[in-house]
C-alpha cells in the first residue's frame, strides 16, 4: 500500500485528501495537537523522521505559514521523507493573482475577494491568514508568513532539488506536483501526468 504524508492537513474529518489518494495509507502530520495528528510535528522538523518512508507528500495551504527563509527547510524535509520517485503535491495562494484582482476590482484589504464554505474571505485573509481562525484559536501558526507567485514557487521547488515539476494556476492558487528523482510511473498515472519525452 502506498503511503501519503498529509502535512498541515488539520482535521481529517473536515478536510479530505484529494481523490488521487484513495487506497493510500493516510498519515496526518500537524503542529496542532487538537486535530489529533498521527505525527505531532512542526514541518520544519521533518528531517527528524525516518528517511524515505512515503510515496507522496500532500501539503495544501500550509507552506505559506512559514517565513520564506524556512521554506527550504520544509521542502528539504519533503525530500527527506519521500521515497525515490515520490511526489510532493503542494498548493499555496497565488499572491500575484490576488494582487491583480484586488487592483482590478479596486478592493481594499478588508474587502471580500471570494465566498468560501466557511464564509467570506478577504484579501487580508489570503495575505496574512484567516483572521477569524487566528482569533478563535489564539494560535500564531495559523498566520501566513510568506506569499508565493508562480515564479517564486518554481524557484524554491527547483532549489530544493526536485527533479520534475508540473505547475498549474487557477482559483487564486498555485498547484504544484514535484518529483524526487525519476518519477514513479504508477504515481504519474494516478495524477494523470504525461510520460517523459
Amino acid at each position: 500500500m502506498k503511503r501519503v504524508l498529509n502535512v498541515g492537513g488539520n482535521d481529517r474529518s473536515i478536510i479530505a485528501l484529494p481523490a488521487e489518494y484513495a487506497g493510500f495509507e493516510h498519515v496526518l502530520l500537524d503542529i496542532d495537537p487538537s486535530v489529533k495528528p498521527d505525527i505531532l510535528c512542526d514541518a520544519r522538523q521533518l528531517a527528524t523522521l525516518d528517511v524515505g518512508q512515503f510515496d507522496a507528500v500532500h501539503c495544501s495551504h500550509n507552506l505559506e505559514h512559514y517565513h520564506l527563509h524556512d521554506v527550504p527547510k520544509v521542502l528539504a524535509g519533503f525530500m527527506h521523507v519521500l521515497k525515490d520517485g515520490g511526489i510532493a503535491q503542494i498548493k499555496v495562494p497565488d499572491i500575484a493573482e490576488v494582487m491583480r484582482i484586488a487592483v482590478e476590482r479596486k478592493l481594499d484589504v478588508e474587502d471580500t475577494i471570494y465566498q468560501s464554505s466557511i464564509g467570506p474571505i478577504s484579501v487580508h485573509d489570503i495575505l496574512y491568514g484567516h483572521g477569524r481562525e487566528i482569533e478563535r484559536s489564539g494560535q500564531d501558526f495559523y498566520a501566513h508568513k510568506t506569499g508565493f507567485t508562480p515564479r517564486l514557487m518554481s524557484k524554491v521547488i527547483h532549489q530544493a532539488g526536485f527533479s520534475r515539476m508540473y505547475s498549474m494556476v487557477g482559483n487564486l492558487e498555485i498547484h504544484v506536483l514535484a518529483f524526487k528523482g525519476l518519477p514513479d510511473p504508477s504515481l504519474r498515472a494516478i495524477f494523470k501526468l504525461p510520460p517523459d519525452r
